[in-house]
């Protein structure tokens, strides 16, 4: 396999080009339209060293449809409880650093960089990236951001200050995409909660298909409201 070297012109290679590990590509940069382009083309930015941006394309893709979202009991008393007010793209940036300094088991670091942040919160001005925000008496306690694309949100990190505030978010946002019938949340890769919560390896061939058909509606761009 071949691992792309990308210059200024925002393309991509086939997906199915991949190393077996997901990586096609490195280099380029996050302009809007790079990123844009690469969650079209079922790729995404992963981390970067000083030099370069690396690019990857996971098989199998975990995804998550949202009539299969699974709430453990203890998790829909939580909800219910209303100990957590939810809400929608109003602290993006806040939710963006939260995700960057937040401790992850088994990884060195984060990859949200300072490029990284301001590429995203680029894509929230344009109306394409969102954020999902739980609170407790007016204090940011959890949350996670993504990026829509027609029906389809990829996923992208969460955090949490507080216990089940970022599942409570999660939960929020696949609730909110399926009254607007999207078709899919990208989880990107495998882990623990994501399974949890219903999400499924789909090939990458078959998940590359869905994309297509998700990607076609116009995107539900600007500020989303709860």
């Amino acid at each position: 396999m071949t691992v792309y070297l990308l210059n200024e012109e925002p393309i991509f290679p086939p997906p199915s080009e991949a190393e077996p590990d997901g990586l096609i590509a490195l280099g380029g940069d996050l302009s809007p339209l790079r990123l844009l382009n690469a969650y079209a083309e079922g790729i995404f930015p992963w981390f970067r060293d000083e030099e370069d941006v690396f690019w990857f394309s996971p098989d199998p893709r975990m995804l998550l449809f949202p009539h299969d979202l699974k709430i453990s009991a203890s998790l829909k008393r939580v909800i219910r409880s209303g100990k957590f007010e939810v809400r929608c793209d109003t602290v993006f940036r806040d939710v963006i650093e939260g995700c960057a300094s937040a401790f992850r088991q088994d990884q060195d670091g984060t990859w949200i960089d300072r490029e990284f942040i301001d590429a995203y919160s680029e894509l929230h001005r344009l109306g394409y990236a969102h954020s999902f925000e739980t609170f407790t008496h007016g204090e940011l306690c959890g949350g996670l951001y993504g990026v829509s694309v027609g029906r389809a949100f990829f996923g992208e990190s969460m955090f949490h200050k507080t216990t089940d505030a970022s599942k409570v978010a999660f939960c929020a946002m696949v609730e909110k995409i399926k009254t607007w019938q999207f078709d899919f949340v990208d989880c990107q890769v495998e882990t623990d909660l994501v399974k949890r919560f219903g999400a499924k390896p789909v090939p990458r061939g078959d998940y590359l298909e869905r994309l297509k058909k998700a990607i076609s509606p116009p995107s539900l761009k600007g500020k989303w409201v709860l």
